[in-house]
């Protein structure tokens, strides 16, 4: 059961309130990498992560000068935000100066993290951005004999198998806005996939798009005999970071590059690191099975199944019945689905685009966690109810905490400063979400219930004729595994609810649940015991709070 929790770097330790929008690395101060120290590691030990997503390390395009330590300038025409994307990427073989007490020492810096991280048996997951690098890549720290991505293209060919960018020759780039006079020639395709010389300003084009050996132009044909450049150099730079002591790789936009380079690339990575594993950012049902069985992936998001229905369910908007079939077109893979309810993408939940409130997070949370054998993930600052309503700059006032703009987080350095963790100065609001978080996240861990190789049994179907059970604001299953059983009842319904659940004596018989004998029962979130007896004669009887759920370990 793999817990992992998402950080931008670059907010952590960083304890500076200034917050002027748009304000630069001197304004607005910057975290650094020093930061996830063992404090802060220990607390994620104990909250019950096993892994750390550090987002956004490797250098990426920015507005900020580091000339002084022989970093080439961006131009500020095709960079978003003071800080830049870090999905713009300049370099893959560097660390990003913003992250480094040193500049100069980044990479070391980066080293120390990782051993700290490994000494608390907590894994590292960075970002893999494969499909787009920033308009002006250049690396200065890769491989001897390694050539850069592009020094060797035919820039008078739209397309060549030989090339590692896509071009349109005869075409200066003009985008539909201000570029601050920024000159290319020929125009490279930008990374959304926007064939033309005049990209949007809602287009990616802060990037370039990376040619894996499919002519997009021509009917999408594929060229992979001899092996594409791109793929080799790709695959170099996984190694590179695996052999830095790499855990995982987050692959962004993974289903944007053919699944023919990850059999060949993971496949070569985990010739020699078999441990490692691939996250795969994907939101296209139908390729799934292709990205786990034929592309080599560990885990893929579940975005648009669980995630979607769940804030669907919270905000009234369907039924808690359409859970079912969501878990059901998964369940022959839902070892290899990550689970989550925020990430960097994603708009928070406490804020005033979702839920407008952490705590509805709550029955949500408890569902996607617990539901499966699935690894979940957290996002930074959603178990303190992060709302994300800030006007940082470039991101606006979106609901998201921005990944282009230099800022702090006020609820993140209540809980982190001066490099400790201190919860007496989150208020009571946050102390309460982050001990409930901390209370789902550690059962997933320590009950074997609600560990790998339980059994699950969905509890909507017993309650068709059930007048006491709302089954479209009420979600209910069971899970156990020997003799440890747990009895999940999320109740996504603004109003505290008394319910009656009928239990079938076949689901008894296989927990091993004697009828009306009584059993020992606690609310693993509450922490609140009990007894009670089970039968298939008569329903059981619960009291559960709004946006809440009762999570019944029974003995």
């Amino acid at each position: 059961m793999l817990n992992i929790y998402q950080v931008l770097p670059r907010y952590v330790g960083n304890e500076n309130s200034t917050r002027k929008p748009n304000g630069t690395i001197e304004e607005n101060g910057c975290g650094k990498l020093k930061y996830i120290n063992d404090n802060f590691l220990s607390y994620l030990s104990d909250c019950g992560y096993d892994a750390i997503w550090l987002t956004g390390v490797l250098m990426h395009a920015t507005k900020t000068d580091y000339s002084g330590f022989g970093i080439r300038i961006d131009h500020p025409g095709v960079v978003k935000g003071q800080a830049g994307s870090p999905y713009a990427i300049k370099d893959y073989y560097a660390i990003d100066p913003d992250l480094a007490t040193r500049p100069d020492k980044a990479m070391r810096e980066f080293e120390e993290v990782v051993t700290k991280a490994h000494r608390k048996k907590i894994k590292v997951i960075i970002d893999f951005v494969p499909n787009h690098v920033a308009r002006q890549y250049g690396s200065g720290l890769k491989h001897e004999g390694v050539r850069d991505l592009g020094s060797s293209d035919d820039t008078n060919m739209s397309f060549s198998p030989r090339n590692n960018f896509y071009y349109l020759p005869g075409q200066e780039l003009r985008p539909q806005f201000d570029a601050q006079q920024y000159y290319e020639n020929p125009a490279k395709v930008s990374g959304n996939d926007v064939f033309s010389a005049t990209p949007s300003i809602n287009d990616w084009y802060e990037t370039a798009k990376l040619n894996y050996g499919v002519d997009y132009q021509n009917g999408h044909s594929c060229h992979f005999t001899p092996t594409p450049d791109t793929w080799k150099k790709m695959t170099e730079i996984l190694l590179y970071w695996a052999k830095k002591g790499v855990d995982g790789f987050r692959c962004d936009m993974a289903e944007m590059v053919p699944v023919e380079f990850w059999k060949y690339a993971i496949g070569k990575v985990k010739k020699q690191f078999p441990n490692i594993f691939f996250v795969a950012e994907v939101y296209n049902p139908q390729q799934y099975r292709d990205y786990i069985f034929r592309g080599g992936f560990d885990y893929l998001y579940d975005k648009v199944g669980l995630y979607d229905t769940l804030k669907a369910v919270t905000r009234h908007e369907t039924s808690a019945n359409d859970i079912t079939p969501r878990w059901q077109e998964t369940d022959d893979i839902k070892a290899h689905m990550l689970n989550f309810l925020e990430n960097h993408d994603e708009q928070r939940l406490a804020s005033d685009f979702v839920f407008a409130d952490g705590y509805k997070a709550i029955p949500a949370l408890v569902v996607s966690a617990l539901l499966n054998d699935s690894p979940f993930m957290v996002y930074f600052g959603q178990e303190l109810g992060e709302q994300g309503m800030d006007s940082e700059g470039f991101s606006g006032r979106d609901g998201r905490t921005s990944i282009f703009d230099y800022w702090s987080m006020d609820s993140f350095n209540r809980l982190y400063a001066r490099g400790e963790v201190n919860g007496l100065k989150l208020t009571e609001e946050e102390r309460e979400l982050l001990v409930l978080y901390a209370r789902v996240l550690q059962a997933r861990k320590s009950i074997p219930a609600l560990g790998d190789g339980s059994y699950r049994f969905d509890l909507q179907y017993l309650q068709d004729n059930n007048p006491d059970y709302n089954r479209h604001r009420c979600y209910a299953f069971a899970r156990w595994k020997g003799n440890s059983r747990v009895l999940v009842i999320a109740n996504f319904d603004e109003n505290g609810i008394g319910l009656a659940l009928n239990l079938n004596a076949e689901l008894l018989k296989k927990m091993g649940i004697r009828e009306g004998k009584n059993m020992r029962c606690r609310d693993l979130l509450t922490l609140r015991s009990w007894t009670e007896s089970f039968s298939s004669k008569q329903p059981s009887r619960f009291q559960i709070d709004p946006y809440s759920a009762l999570v019944i370990e029974i003995k």
